[in-house]
């Protein structure tokens, strides 16, 4: 009987419905609002995104998989070669290398769900077979573990609080779903069921100090994605579970785990480690309808959103500090926490971590928040975190990286920061945010649109074809002209829709403060709210043509007076871009941090090549101090002493694509 049922499992595998192959698949998830589209749904044409597709085909997947199959420089699939008996040798790198790769596999999987290169079919072909050889027959698949266990005979498993095993685990079945639904092959996927089986014998009799070990939890979410994908129920149940024990044996601030999570009331901790939290008990939340789960998800997000995320949508104001939990909760053992969120109000900028990877995990969990509620200032963060603080982790040539993304750098400072320096192909000391930037720039088309009962949600915009599936499986067609987010003019033509009343929700972005809609050139005459969702239902046809126009203008932002560091500073902001003042614009002789900005300042835009890519800078009048040398001097009387200045800003995310530079994001108001 037991054969059967694996039968009839795989040839339910086989039959993919669009629905099926979307990135996160809440097509039937009860307790989330929104489905998402099908990978292959949306093709880029021309503008932004469509620009950085190219340079993610043509320069980052190539540059990664070179990368990481490399024997001399990254050793991650060395170590399955090595594990699996086809070379000899010790396990080389960090103990999540194998995660790594499995986001390299993820990204390539994306890149192949839009392009169909048979090549990069061949490519994960060959390294899944490899990474099959290597899984030990009871399904536990740990390259570290398993060629020490080779050396040794030892057989330790999940008994290191520091391992990374976990989180391995929950990167393989994310990459192996995100195969599955790109190629329709399940090769990786019967990788991920073996180890998802085995993590529900594994957890049936661990000790509560190993089911605590889970210190980056990507398994919640790969977890419950094979639940859906194979329907398994005891699947589920382990995520469940999982999050149930958190908590129960002496946990850590910084690991989130100190409080069970229905307990929390504030965020503390590691900040990547942290977001994939959130964004695991979302996908949870969304299969259970846990209401205690979505309101710790409600505190978690409005402390970060109102209180400790960078105007950049950075997270994880620290390289290193002490636990605010621990201070609260209990003041005999205050933890040190690294790479972590501050307290209240805590947002350094020279020293600010903002480690990519916490970016990313911000996007994956309101991403998950949008499907689960279509409140738009979900899909408000994601774009945020999209154009700044996940893109300033790759340049713009797409093979150089930053591991962390401050809002300032200065060569004077005089503090050697652990990742610092400039961007570089391969960060030695951590090298997983470069997989994870490079699976996010090729997986962006799916975030574009949303569908549910009632229409199609427009999430994001840029230019596209979008051919997909409504709830109903009727068919409908788009194309999507813009040229944002340099400009707010976005031109939606129907080319294919069923005949039978139907919504278009267009997101009105929390920063626009002023837009307007047309349908085949009449106005629309309703009050349009920021941070929101305009609903347009009609009876619709092949040749109807929608016109937003998004106003956009350069607009000077502040920050609460309880941010020490940015009191009396502004920053620049226009649409979803955050802009910047780089020394490669000054002469030499004139310093980032002399600058200052007058409350009238007038900026005009001008399109400008950095590197590979195309922005849209900023420039106008501002003041520059003179005489500010301060040398040895810790204080001095005001200097009042300025003169004009014409400076140009650079959106954040092209900052050091053009040498080692000084940056600052937030500058004073002038005197």
């Amino acid at each position: 009987m037991k054969r059967i049922a694996i039968i009839i499992m795989g040839l339910m595998l086989m039959e993919l419905s669009p629905a099926q192959t979307s990135l996160v698949n809440t097509d039937h998830s009860p307790h989330a609002k929104l489905t998402s589209i099908g990978m292959s749904d949306v093709q880029w044409t021309k503008g932004f995104w469509a620009e950085r597709f190219e340079v993610c085909k043509d320069s980052m997947v190539p540059h990664l998989w070179e990368t990481y199959t490399s024997k001399t420089m990254c050793y991650a699939f060395q170590n399955f070669r090595i594990a699996a008996g086809l070379d000899t040798g010790r396990f080389r790198g960090p103990s999540f290398h194998d995660g790594d790769f499995y986001k390299t596999l993820e990204a390539v999987a994306a890149l192949y769900a839009s392009t169909k290169d048979r090549k990069l079919d061949a490519m994960m072909d060959e390294a899944i077979a490899v990474i099959a050889k290597a899984q030990r027959a009871d399904g536990y698949v740990y390259t570290k573990s398993i060629i020490e266990q080779q050396k040794t005979g030892k057989g330790e498993m999940f008994d290191d609080k520091l391992s990374f095993e976990a989180y391995n685990f929950g990167h393989l079945m994310t990459a192996a779903c995100v195969h599955y639904r790109a190629t329709g092959k399940t090769s990786l996927l019967g990788v991920a069921r073996k180890a998802t089986e085995f993590l529900i014998h594994f957890y049936n009799k661990a000790t509560p100090e190993q089911a605590r070990n889970a210190i980056c939890p990507s398994h919640y979410m790969g977890i419950t994605e094979m639940y859906r994908t194979t329907g398994e129920q005891k699947y589920l149940d382990l995520a469940k579970k999982l999050i149930d024990i958190r908590g129960m044996s002496e946990g850590s601030d910084d690991n989130s785990d100190r409080l069970p999570f229905r307990k929390m009331t504030a965020v503390n901790g590691h900040a990547v480690r942290a977001n994939y939290l959130f964004a695991g008990v979302a996908d949870v939340y969304a299969e259970t309808g846990d209401e205690a789960l979505l309101h710790t998800l409600d505190l978690m997000w409005d402390d970060v959103a109102n209180h400790k995320i960078y105007v950049t949508g950075g997270c994880g104001a620290l390289y290193d500090g002490l636990s605010q939990e621990g201070i609260s909760y209990k003041p005999d053992s205050i933890q040190k926490i690294q790479q972590a969120y501050g307290k209240d109000y805590q947002l350094p900028n020279i020293t600010a971590h903002n480690e990519t990877c916490a970016n990313i995990g911000n996007v994956l969990w309101n991403w998950r928040m949008l499907q689960l509620t279509a409140d738009a200032k979900y899909a408000d963060m994601v774009e945020l975190e999209l154009y700044n603080s996940v893109l300033s982790g790759i340049s713009l040539d797409g093979n150089k990286f930053f591991y962390t993304n401050p809002l300032a750098a200065s060569k004077d400072y005089p503090y050697d920061l652990r990742w610092s320096g400039g961007r570089s192909k391969y960060i030695s000391k951590s090298n997983c945010c470069p997989p994870n930037v490079v699976r996010t720039i090729a997986e962006v088309n799916n975030y574009m649109y949303s569908v549910n009962e009632d229409g199609l949600y427009i999430n994001l915009y840029g230019g596209n074809r979008l051919s997909t599936k409504l709830k109903d499986g009727s068919a409908i067609q788009l194309e999507q002209a813009t040229n944002y987010p340099w400009d707010g003019n976005i031109a939606i033509t129907i080319k294919e829709i069923p005949s039978r009343q139907l919504a278009f929700f267009l997101r009105i972005p929390g920063w626009c403060k002023k837009a307007s809609i047309k349908v085949n050139g009449k106005l629309i005459d309703q009050p349009l709210a920021p941070s929101s969702y305009q609903s347009i239902k009609r009876l619709w046809k092949a040749g109807d043509k929608i016109e937003l126009v998004l106003d956009m203008p350069a607009t000077l932002i502040e920050s609460n007076p309880l941010v020490e560091e940015t009191r009396n500073q502004i920053t620049v902001k226009r649409g979803p871009v955050v802009y910047c003042l780089e020394s490669a614009d000054l002469l030499s002789s004139q310093k980032v941090f002399a600058v200052t900005i007058p409350s009238g300042i007038q900026f005009t835009t001008k399109p400008m090549a950095i590197d590979k890519g195309q922005v849209v800078a900023l420039e106008g009048e501002a003041r520059l101090l003179q005489n500010g040398n301060w040398n040895n001097t810790l204080y001095k009387e005001l200097n009042t002493n300025t003169q004009p200045i014409k400076i140009r800003l650079i959106p954040y995310y092209a900052w050091a694509n053009r040498g080692q530079t000084d940056m600052t994001v937030w500058m004073p108001l002038a005197r």
